[in-house]
């Protein structure tokens, strides 16, 4: 009579039970060659529309700040920034797409140079208001507009300079910051002192003075005072934004 080993058991059995799930089949993964060999195909996050509603609600505050504005001259003046940089900015963003953080604080900026622009930042009803709520001694709409001329163009000097140098976050990159902000400041003042030079009253709104004497060393005081707040405020919300759209860890 045949006698069945213990070996043979042992496969009789293998053969009858199932597959083990370690060498079920897994799904497939598609494949493309790269420099050392095949390796899994890049998935690109999906892009965000914002941007482009961002884009979209400024070109609407513009069209509106361009309707019956107090003086179309100072009009164009205040809206020359928005009118150079939405250029800029759209034939760059493929390229250089800038964190949502800083899309965002740039159309609040330009916001607030279209209302200047639209009634003038003398006549701005924003100011108006503060100043008979608050005592003030004059309209003070163009102080938001110079603490933004350095809150926010801090923040997009910081990414500029975090991202295409070899700056980190640190003393020098604050420094460099701030000293950028006031550089631009001064030049601003200039710019406003040329057009006053060469259109003699026709640029007056656009100086906006109102009889301050001190107007334009309160101008470049509060770029830095804006400058200052941005970095010691938005920092570390910055550098999150940033490591989200470079798709590397926070620090």
């Amino acid at each position: 009579m045949h006698q069945t080993t213990g070996g043979d058991e042992r496969e009789s059995r293998r053969a009858d039970s199932p597959p083990d799930a370690s060498f079920r089949r897994l799904p497939r993964v598609h494949c493309a060659d790269g420099p050392s060999g095949p390796g899994p195909l890049p998935v690109s996050p999906p892009r965000s529309r914002e941007p482009l509603v961002l884009l979209l609600l400024a070109l609407g505050v513009l069209v509106w700040s361009g309707i019956a504005p107090k003086d179309r001259f100072t009009w164009l003046l205040e809206v020359l920034p928005v009118l150079i940089a939405a250029p800029l900015l759209v034939a760059t963003h493929r390229r250089f797409p800038l964190t949502p953080l800083l899309y965002r604080l740039l159309l609040l900026h330009a916001v607030i140079l279209m209302v200047g622009g639209h009634w003038t930042y003398a006549e701005v009803p924003l100011g108006f208001w503060m100043k008979e709520t608050f005592h003030f001694a004059r309209n003070h709409y163009d102080r938001i507009g110079h603490l933004a001329q350095g809150f926010v163009p801090a923040l997009l000097v910081r990414e500029i300079l975090l991202r295409r140098t070899a700056l980190r976050s640190g003393g020098w990159l604050f420094v460099l910051v701030t000293s950028v902000c006031l550089a631009f400041s001064a030049l601003y003042e200039l710019f406003e002192w040329g057009t006053a030079a060469a259109t003699d009253s026709a640029a007056d709104a656009f100086l906006g003075t109102q009889g301050d004497p001190w107007d334009t060393q309160w101008d470049m005081f509060l770029c830095l005072a804006g400058a200052l707040a941005s970095q010691l405020l938005l920092s570390r919300a910055h550098d999150r934004s940033l490591a989200r759209l470079e798709g590397t860890p926070a620090a």
